[in-house]
């Protein structure tokens, strides 16, 4: 009988405990996968699901130890390798896709040259061979221009982009087993299904085996055939992935599934209130850079309102680059419009004065992406939640500390954490000092940038549920900018959506989630698989069903009137939540 691909029996890594021992942080792991087969694994943060793709990659920290078990990689065993021999399985015989392309492509060398490096210094190919090879690797990975972006560095291109062409750096030496760790966690969902479809097609025409590390279940579902299910190192369960998804037999499995953001229907919309804040025909428009000399202008966002009021949860939605940033920027005085109004209540922001823009700073407050890198980590949580009130003149110094204690209780982050440190806390707790130094300042208005992408499905329901009671309790209005279509259907009111600049289709969360009826709004919707069912009933992973009622609004070259700008005529029977666009304009 032939064996298979990888083999791993009772693995154990283990870490030092701080009295001398060692715990365990994977504990008596064993599965098998066959060549031309794909694995997820799945688990929170912390699981262990990491650990298992660097022990197979020789890649484990200084402190980690395999206490115990056996890997075997076409019947070798890989626990005994020394240096030379992980050397010679790396890329080779086992490659890798990380979860940040960025912190894994080199930002000081051309693309070409970190492409073509592994096939000249592993494979003997020459440098025109590596190239041409390169070359064709990157048409395949469906890359605009690949000759262009052989001469081009890290830093040009988009995060989608990158995580393509960190996928042809791994596929060009034709690996036997693909280990692909959280490879799209900070894409949207477009280029997210993009890149995994990639993934899928390249593994299959090499017959490469697949093991994917993620916690996102539908993607599991759509793009693997058996999944392991792993809660703090333990193996919770494992099997063929429709099974185990449909029927969980464990608990654990139920919670995870039970997590996956979804629509309330019961939910009732906020009462109709004067808006807070009113946009209006605002446009941003960038200058760069052409040769030494030359510049051109580049409009990143083109005429664009919407209001937001009070209690009320507006999604703006689109891949990157449609602007949703340079959106938030303007309205925060980060970016200088090129034209529109926007009116903080009623007064207008653009072109006030100093003073009046730092007084509508304390109004609007922002809880970014990442908070590990929009946080100091010289402070303690206490003094980064209290920051922005040092300058309120209102406040004494036992009101302030007051103030950052309830601010941290209303996070669940009571008792010692005002005394530690960013690095001490887990990636949810971050989040949640992220929200309470927001929420210090009492602000009318609350942007809030991805602010769950990094999480796994069950820290998201806590921050999420937390974020959603919080508003309640003190009524602000929240401006969310996500790519998670999921995450939006849960918290949103109304949603916008943004495609190069344009707002191609806007209205309330229903409009746009169940009738959509531009074909962007219609593609973000079906890239995203849909959980349906319930732990009594079973559960579903399958793409979203939309009505066919709904007419489709075609892309289409604009029209110009004399002066050049874009003329666009709507039909009568034009929905009216869905804005036609002339994407050429």
């Amino acid at each position: 009988m032939s064996h298979p691909l990888l083999s791993v029996r009772d693995l154990t890594i283990t870490f030092p405990d701080g009295d001398g021992g060692r715990r365990a942080v994977v504990n008596g792991i064993g599965f098998d996968l066959e060549a031309g087969r794909s694995l997820a694994i799945v688990g929170e943060s912390g699981s262990g699901k990491t650990m298992i793709g660097k022990a197979l990659l020789g890649l484990l920290p200084d402190a980690a130890a395999i206490g115990a078990g056996s890997l075997r990689f076409d019947g070798r065993e890989l626990t005994a390798n020394r240096e030379a021999d992980w050397r010679a399985l790396r890329g080779c015989e086992i490659g890798m896709v990380f979860q940040e392309p960025m912190v894994s492509l080199n930002p000081a060398f051309r693309i070409g040259d970190q492409l073509t490096e592994a096939l000249v210094a592993r494979r003997g190919a020459g440098r025109a061979q590596a190239r041409e090879l390169a070359v064709a690797m990157l048409e395949r990975v469906l890359v605009r221009n690949p000759r262009d972006c052989m001469r081009r560095y890290p830093h040009e291109f988009s995060g989608g982009m990158r995580q393509r062409i960190m996928l042809a750096a791994v596929m060009l030496l034709k690996p036997r087993l693909l280990i692909a760790d959280e490879p799209t966690t900070a894409l949207d969902c477009v280029v997210q299904k993009e890149v995994l479809d990639l993934m899928r097609e390249l593994t299959e025409q090499e017959g490469t085996a697949l093991i994917f590390v993620s916690h996102n279940l539908p993607l599991v579902a759509a793009y693997t055939e058996n999944v392991l299910v792993m809660c703090r190192g333990d193996a919770v369960e494992t099997g063929p992935v429709r099974r185990v998804l449909a029927r969980p037999a464990q608990l654990y499995t139920r919670r995870l599934l039970e997590a996956l953001p979804r629509r309330d229907a019961g939910a009732a919309a906020p009462p109709p209130a004067a808006p807070i804040l009113e946009v209006q025909d605002l446009s941003v428009d960038y200058t760069v850079r052409e040769g030494w000399r030359g510049k051109r202008t580049v409009r990143a966002l083109h005429p664009t309102s919407f209001t937001l009021a009070p209690r009320e949860t507006v999604a703006i939605v689109g891949e990157s680059g449609s602007g949703k940033t340079t959106l938030t920027k303007a309205i925060l005085g980060l970016a200088q419009p090129s034209g529109g109004s926007i009116r903080l209540g009623g007064e207008e922001l653009i072109g006030c004065s100093r003073s009046a823009r730092r007084a509508a700073g304390r109004r609007i407050q922002m809880v970014f992406q990442d908070p590990y890198s929009s946080l100091d980590p010289r402070m303690q949580v206490g003094a980064l939640v209290g920051e922005g009130l040092r300058l309120d003149p209102g406040l004494d110094p036992d009101e302030r500390d007051a103030r950052v204690a309830s601010a941290l209780e209303d996070v669940q982050l009571g008792g010692d954490f005002a005394r530690r440190y960013i690095h001490e806390l887990s990636g949810g707790q971050r989040q949640r000092v992220a929200i309470a130094r927001a929420l210090v300042t009492r602000p009318e208005i609350i942007i809030a940038d991805e602010p769950v992408s990094a999480l796994d499905v069950t820290v998201q329901k806590q921050v999420l549920d937390m974020l959603v009671a919080l508003q309640d309790r003190y009524g602000f209005a929240c401006l969310l900018i996500s790519h998670d279509l999921g995450v939006v259907e849960q918290v949103s009111d109304r949603v916008i959506v943004l495609l190069r600049g344009h707002v191609v289709e806007q209205g309330t969360r229903d409009d746009v989630f169940d009738r959509p009826c531009h074909p962007y709004t219609r593609r973000l919707l079906q890239a995203v698989p849909e959980l349906y069912g319930d732990s009594i009933q079973g559960f579903r992973i399958e793409q979203r069903r939309l009505p066919k009622s709904c007419p489709d609004l075609p892309y289409f070259e604009p029209e110009r009137d004399g002066n050049g700008r874009c003329v666009v005529e709507l039909s009568t029977d034009t929905p009216p939540h869905c804005v036609a666009v002339a994407l050429g304009a």
